[in-house]
């Protein structure tokens, strides 16, 4: 566990956040310079302006605005005629890829999974619309290692060219890699060479761990997105998701970017330093949390508790939408109140919304200012109910809603 990808990830905390404040205000000025939402939305930023008090650009806000203003949406800071590729996810949305070697950034999570310079790295991506599998693609052939393009589907193709082919790591979704290793025993293969994994874009639930490290594969994982590329991955210490050292991470509470102390959990927020694709301040829609300390492996970034659901908690109350952007709203007017929860319930046939909002205080006009605050927010009226600091769930949830699906 003392070997590394390079220098970047066992420096100090002070060489690193140097670093990082050196390149943030270049990248800030140059997506200024170069890519109109930029030009646009930090207008009136200096490049200089510390990163919380710079606007927030939504990934689903993104999607209308590409559809608006195609194919990019203004957020690409490179000639269309530059681009490697183009991909479109679900959504649609579309992201660049430049031609620089590793532009997704992933061979430092193959490197950490234990992926060496002339072993094959079986891909199980997809290699169609979406960019996953020259994302893993990419990060291979940057260490020096020959790839199979397996893509996906197709299990007993799968593990009859894993039988010929002897690849040493699988990459693809976490599920996937055990479905071939049974077909491969089913058909009286041999799948021995196989003894990486690095999986993404699913679950990695623990019975699946288990299954793999009963028969002596190490499979690791790690956490990105089609736009950013890799956000943080797994060593064999297995404690946490480290930050990639391609980007600035912070944790917001959702709705809003507001940093949240290290150990809450909120949305995920990307800055990325990528000057095709300068993305600054990105809302995921993911939630996580940071984790205290370093991990025991000598890697020396932050680290995230991995993906831990969905920011995007808007509701439908009586035919209204009502947003974690509408409680920030309220708790802004009404200071005092470091975290609070909407509640939704159904009350025989009826939407009901309680506030719970943490406070010392026992206090009526307290209660009084927080309804009036709720209904100014959301233009419905609700309950208020405060609660002791501590008591709400470190779940990231703002917005609760507890009706039935059918309701």
């Amino acid at each position: 566990m003392g070997e590394y990808f390079d220098a970047l990830e066992t420096r100090s905390a002070d060489e690193r956040d140097s670093a990082l404040a050196a390149a943030l205000p270049r990248q800030v000025a140059h997506a200024k310079a170069h890519a109109p939402h930029y030009a646009r939305l930090l207008a009136d930023a200096d490049p200089t302006t510390p990163l919380a008090m710079l606007p927030v650009t939504h990934k689903s806000a993104l999607i209308a605005q590409q559809a608006e203003q195609p194919p990019f949406g203004g957020v690409v800071a490179a000639p269309f005629a530059s681009l490697a590729r183009v991909f479109a996810s679900p959504g649609p949305l579309h992201e660049p890829e430049g031609v620089t070697p590793d532009y997704w950034r992933y061979a430092r999570a193959l490197f950490a999974t234990g992926l060496r310079a002339g072993e094959l790295l079986h891909n199980c991506f997809a290699y169609h619309f979406t960019p996953a599998g020259s994302m893993l693609e990419g990060g291979a052939r940057a260490l020096g290692c020959p790839v199979f393009p397996a893509g996906t589907g197709n299990t007993e193709a799968q593990a009859r060219a894993a039988a010929q082919l002897r690849p040493r790591c699988y990459s693809g979704t976490p599920d996937f890699l055990k479905t071939i290793l049974e077909k491969g025993e089913e058909l009286g293969l041999d799948l021995a060479s196989l003894k990486l994994g690095h999986v993404t874009g699913g679950a990695y639930l623990p019975s699946l761990r288990e299954w793999y490290a009963a028969r002596g594969l190490t499979v690791l994982q790690s956490y990105g997105t089609a736009d950013l590329g890799l956000i943080a991955y797994e060593s064999e210490a297995r404690e946490g998701l480290i930050l990639d050292e391609g980007i600035i991470v912070e944790i917001v509470r959702p709705g809003t970017g507001e940093p949240l102390p290290d150990g809450e959990v909120g949305e995920v927020l990307v800055t990325t330093l990528n000057p095709v694709h300068p993305l600054i301040r990105f809302a995921t829609g993911d939630l996580s949390a940071i984790l205290p300390g370093v991990s025991p492996c000598g890697r020396t970034n932050r680290r995230i508790r991995g993906w831990m659901g969905r920011a995007d908690q808007a509701a439908k109350v009586r035919g209204m939408f009502v947003r974690p952007e509408q409680v920030a709203e309220l708790l802004r007017a009404v200071p005092g109140i470091a975290k609070a929860r909407l509640v939704i319930a159904l009350e025989g046939e009826r939407d009901s919304m309680t506030l719970r909002a943490e406070t010392a205080m026992a206090d009526e006009a307290l209660v009084e200012r927080l309804g009036i605050a709720l209904q100014s927010a959301t233009r419905l009226r609700g309950v208020v109910e405060l609660v002791p600091p501590g008591s709400l769930p470190n779940d990231g949830k703002v917005i609760d809603d507890t009706r039935p699906v059918s309701a």
